[in-house]
């Protein structure tokens, strides 16, 4: 397997500076989080999802991206994906970003998938969402980028089943699945050599990330029940069953880091989980 970075788990560091750290630490290729930074925003502390400096803008210009890009190439790495966080239904936003990815040299994009709130039906956000891919499929195959669903809670897709039932409807050279156990620990949960395997050859990438249910006890002497983020370790996915199960299906791509536990510095959690992947990797 090879080894990546998704840059929102890096958020006081540069691009410039990741591509040296990832070097230094033996990773093969980087996600670049895309997102325009509210100027507001700009002064506050480093965070994963608001002032993240390892972020590129959708905006950012031919010159920046072949200089990054030259970067990337000279320290050994590949970029593999351009991870936005857009909308189901705007195409504009996707292509723009396919524009992007297709610059970078990057292999495939993250597409945007409904919320699910209870607000709406689900079985309406699904029709919104099967439209919506069926443009960004033509769009993908148009740039010769794979467009990725990913597992995540709170969306239509929390499950490897359920992100099956949404691509299943599309070309896996084209639509893929981005396949997240971390994610699952907050909901959609299912055995997962059994997701694998109904995913196929729609499994494209996945994500390393771990989390942990905890208690709060209320006043009335029941519980609140939340998730927080853990190191790879210590958290309730089984890495080392994943990864097994990953290669009795014969995956042999990209895992790519995603450590939102704070548990450890910027360069410490780079080192620590890829040292510990290829730990378990070797035990199997």
């Amino acid at each position: 397997m090879k080894f990546s970075v998704f840059s929102v788990m890096t958020p006081d560091t540069t691009p410039e500076e990741l591509v040296g750290f990832l070097k230094e630490n033996g990773y093969d290729g980087v996600e670049w989080r895309c997102k325009e930074i509210p100027k507001e925003l700009i002064n506050e502390q480093h965070s994963f999802w608001g002032n993240n400096l390892a972020t590129i803008s959708p905006d950012i210009t031919d010159q920046e991206i072949e200089d990054l890009r030259l970067r990337t190439e000279r320290n050994g790495m590949e970029v593999i994906c351009i991870t936005p966080y857009l909308a189901a239904g705007d195409i504009s936003a996707t292509e723009q970003v396919l524009q992007v990815a297709q610059k970078f040299g990057a292999s495939s994009i993250r597409l945007g998938v409904p919320i699910y709130n209870r607000s709406q039906n689900y079985h309406d956000l699904f029709q919104k969402a099967v439209a919506y891919l069926k443009d960004a499929e033509q769009l993908c195959k148009q740039y010769k980028v794979k467009g990725l669903v990913e597992t995540h809670h709170a969306t239509i897709t929390p499950s490897a089943s359920l992100a099956h039932r949404l691509v299943s409807h599309f070309n896996p050279e084209h639509i893929g699945v981005l396949y997240d156990p971390g994610n699952m620990v907050h909901e959609g949960y299912e055995n997962y050599r059994m997701g694998l395997e109904l995913l196929g050859d729609y499994l494209a990438h996945v994500h390393v990330k771990n989390a942990y249910w905890q208690q709060t006890p209320r006043e009335d002497g029941t519980v609140d029940w939340s998730v927080e983020w853990a190191l790879v370790e210590k958290g309730i996915v089984d890495w080392k069953q994943v990864l097994g199960d990953l290669k009795a299906i014969g995956y042999d791509g990209y895992v790519g880091m995603e450590d939102f536990s704070c548990g450890l510095t910027t360069k410490a959690s780079l080192k620590h989980n890829i040292d510990t992947i290829k730990k378990y990797l070797a035990e199997i």
